[in-house]
């Protein structure tokens, strides 16, 4: 356990975002696999919008980094164009 005043309040705050971030990724997580499980259905295009709004939204609060929210956003679009070519 630390004994300096500025790194017991930092291991507080690294508790909070670290909570904060996991619940963000679950989140990430749920909405990609709701897009893919809409693919063919009449809400394809908002779960797809859903989960391309998710993945932006964290990158821009720095829970991801911006080139991983880029190869998540193409791979989950190469998904759902492989399940469109499918059908």
């Amino acid at each position: 356990m630390a004994n300096i005043k500025s790194q017991i309040k930092r291991n507080k705050q690294t508790i909070v975002a670290r909570d904060r971030n996991k619940a963000v990724k679950s989140e990430l997580r749920t909405r990609v696999k709701n897009a893919v499980a809409a693919v063919g259905t009449e809400n394809e295009e908002a779960a797809l919008r859903s989960a391309i709004k998710r993945i932006d939204k964290a990158a821009t609060k720095k829970v991801i980094h911006k080139n991983q929210a880029a190869n998540k956003k193409s791979g989950l679009m190469k998904r759902i164009a492989a399940l469109k070519q499918e059908a």
